[in-house]
Formats: structure tokens, C-alpha cells, sequence
């Protein structure tokens, strides 16, 4: 896809974790159980004012922390929505059907993809995943008709014997299943080849065919047509670009984000987060 191309398919991408607090705490969480930092209402309405700037209709994925443990979500989404703009979401599914049902109400038609993450750790039985899969069919039946539902799960190396049984149980139950590799000190682990074969039979990452992304020196749009945001209101690129610290955009809340005009060279070796790739925002090497 050109340039010209992609401008016109879609206004943009933000990846935007609303908050850290979580009501898990995952053996291989890579943000490391970070405090709760829920923002203050007026905030809220900084980030919407800021969005309501934005060029043309633009995919805001939500994520946290746990996004459903934010106390203002709904009223954040439908302000998101009011915008014309659409809303994704990543959640690790432990809200109660009332608090689905409330969000549902307030994205209405403008929800595009629900991601729900499977955390073995806490859905550790056969009547657990049971109840987790019977509550994602509820979900799929209460979404819009052109939007998604997907649980992806992560393969660790407690995870890795049962990948080949959850991918068949969730196929079964029409439910989109995908892998993503375990990261720890911003790399992904050093997997065998027998667990990358098996990783890549599974689809590899979110079923892109590949375990590690490396798109260094190629056009990408990122930092013009998606960045990263966090609860604090700090932009940056990418997600490798806020781990390295490189790139910043500046912050919502002090005014002084700033968007590239132009897509520019990725400058890293490892692609972590497939957004970019799944939106096709890579420049194809001629």
C-alpha cells in the first residue's frame, strides 16, 4: 500500500492505555503490576479535545491496565464516539455482563475490534473456560455485525502444551484464537525450534505468520498515522519507540503533541506490537 493509499483508507490508529490498574497480576505481566494512575475527569475532556482534531475517522484501541476497571469508560467511549471515531478495545474479560452491557451501549456501531486476553493463570479449570467461552458467545451476539471479537493468549512456557487444545476448543466454538510470543526485558524469549514450529503452525504472532517483526529501515507510518498513547497523556511512534525512549510526540494534556507529516524509516529491530502491521502501514519492499 502507497502512501496516498493508506491516507485515504483511514484517518489513523492511536494505541491508548487508559490506566495501570489491573485486578490480575500475571506471572509474565510485562508492565510489572504498575499502580493505579486513573486520571481525573477534566483530563478525560483534555483527550477528547485533542481527538476532536484529529483528520478524518480514527481507530482508538483502548487498553490498560484493565480498561473495564476505569470509572469513567463509558462516558470516555461515547464521548469517543460523539467524534465520529471508532473504538477497539483489549480487555481481559473479568467484567460483569452489566458493565459489557454499558459499554456496548455507549460504542453502539463504532466498535471495531474486542480483543480478550485468556490468562491461564486465572482461567485454570474446565468449567473457568467454560464460562469465559459461553460469555465471549454472549458477546458475539450483542456486537455489531461488522465487528470482531478474538481472545489471544500468550505462549509461555506453562502456556505452551495447551496452545494446539485452546486453539481447537475456541475454533470449535467459532471464536477467532491467536498467539502472541512471551516478552520479557523487551525481547521476545528464546523459544526452541520445535515451540517456533509449533508457534508458527498456531499462525504465529496474532496469526500474522511470524514470531519476531523486523521492519528496521523500512517507510512506516507510524508516528503520522498511529502513535501510542498512555494515561498520562505521553505520545510516542510506536511501542518500541516508547520503550527505547526515542521518538516522543509530546503529551496531550500539556498541549504539545506534535504528529509527524510523513511516514519515516522504522529505527528498530524488533516490531512488537502488530498494529502497524495489521493496518498495513509498512511500506512493501519493491
Amino acid at each position: 500500500m502507497n502512501s496516498k493509499d493508506f491516507a485515504e483508507s483511514l484517518g489513523g490508529v492511536i494505541t491508548w492505555n487508559i490506566n495501570t490498574a489491573c485486578n490480575y497480576r500475571c506471572s509474565y505481566c510485562t508492565q510489572r503490576h504498575l499502580k493505579d494512575r486513573t486520571r481525573r475527569g477534566g483530563e478525560i475532556e483534555a483527550f477528547l479535545r485533542t481527538f476532536a482534531q484529529l483528520s478524518g475517522k480514527w481507530e482508538i484501541k483502548l487498553s490498560g491496565g484493565e480498561p473495564f476497571l476505569h470509572p469513567q469508560l463509558t462516558e470516555l467511549v461515547a464521548g469517543i464516539v460523539s467524534l465520529g471515531h471508532y473504538v477497539s478495545i483489549v480487555s481481559n474479560f473479568s467484567a460483569t455482563i452489566s458493565r459489557l452491557s454499558s459499554f456496548l451501549g455507549a460504542v453502539g456501531d463504532h466498535l471495531k475490534v474486542f480483543s480478550i486476553s485468556l490468562h491461564r493463570e486465572y482461567v485454570n479449570t474446565e468449567s473457568a473456560l467454560l464460562e469465559f467461552t459461553n460469555k465471549i458467545n454472549w458477546l458475539q451476539s450483542h456486537i455489531p455485525i461488522h465487528s470482531s471479537v478474538n481472545v489471544t493468549c500468550v505462549a509461555t512456557r506453562d502456556n505452551l502444551p495447551h496452545l494446539v487444545f485452546l486453539h481447537n476448543w475456541f475454533t470449535s466454538h467459532q471464536i477467532t484464537f491467536k498467539i502472541q510470543p512471551e516478552k520479557q526485558d523487551r525481547e521476545v524469549i528464546k523459544y526452541s525450534p520445535e515451540e517456533e514450529l509449533l508457534l508458527k503452525k498456531l499462525g504465529g504472532h496474532n496469526q500474522l505468520q511470524e514470531i519476531v517483526f523486523n521492519f528496521k529501515g523500512r517507510l512506516c507510518w507510524a508516528g503520522s498515522r498511529y502513535f501510542t498513547l498512555d494515561d498520562r497523556g505521553e505520545a510516542w511512534r510506536c511501542y518500541p519507540a516508547r520503550r527505547y525512549r526515542k521518538e516522543y510526540l509530546g503529551n496531550i494534556l500539556a498541549g504539545s503533541l506534535q504528529l509527524f507529516d510523513t511516514p519515516r524509516p522504522c529505527l528498530y529491530s524488533y516490531c512488537n506490537c502488530t498494529v502497524p502491521i495489521e493496518r498495513n502501514m509498512m511500506f512493501i519492499k519493491e
